[in-house]
């Protein structure tokens, strides 16, 4: 059996992942419950997906890698200096993902962004979402999802309740 790819994010009610200027600190303002899930999700990955946007972005969120016990990739589309803790990756994105999924290991997690997520809807390779829905309506931002990718039948798989959150787990029907 293939390793499953799992896109875990937040988003917004009208489903925008972030300002326009990628910034997420409306997550901040919303009354959850401990950490929301996460640990429990943390555990059943040991692959970390990124584009070089979110990868830089993480060093604004927190002081240091948020991922060190993680096998991570960071996809870019210019060579990198070698970082502690990452793989930069500089190839196909769609024939790497692939090989990935051939390893036996655990899940494969998608932090994101928006692009590394528009080639993998639009390869077929995400198998599972995992969508914490937050009451916010921004208006405008990074959807999540960009346009033209292909129709996937999902299953509703569970829901959970965090505060004022809502997590929604879909997998994909084959």
């Amino acid at each position: 059996m293939k390793r499953p790819v799992t896109l875990y994010i937040a988003i917004s009610m009208d489903g925008y992942i972030a300002r326009e200027n990628g910034e997420i600190d409306w997550l901040y303002e919303i009354e959850g419950e401990g950490d929301n899930g996460y640990s429990e999700f943390y555990e059943t990955i040991d692959t970390v997906l990124m584009g070089n946007k979110t990868y830089e972005h993480t060093f604004e969120l927190a002081d240091q890698f948020p991922y060190p016990d993680k096998t991570c990739y960071v996809f870019s589309r210019s060579e990198k200096a070698p970082a502690p803790h990452v793989t930069f990756i500089n190839e196909d994105v769609t024939g790497f993902i692939e090989k990935l999924k051939e390893q036996d290991r655990s899940k494969i997690w998608i932090v994101g962004g928006a692009e590394i997520l528009d080639v993998l809807l639009k390869n077929s390779l995400v198998d599972e979402f995992i969508l914490t829905m937050m009451p916010t309506i921004l208006g405008k931002g990074i959807p999540l999802f960009k346009k033209d990718n292909p129709e996937l039948k999902l299953f509703l798989s569970g829901t959970k309740r965090y505060g004022q959150m809502i997590q929604l787990h879909y997998t994909v029907k084959s």
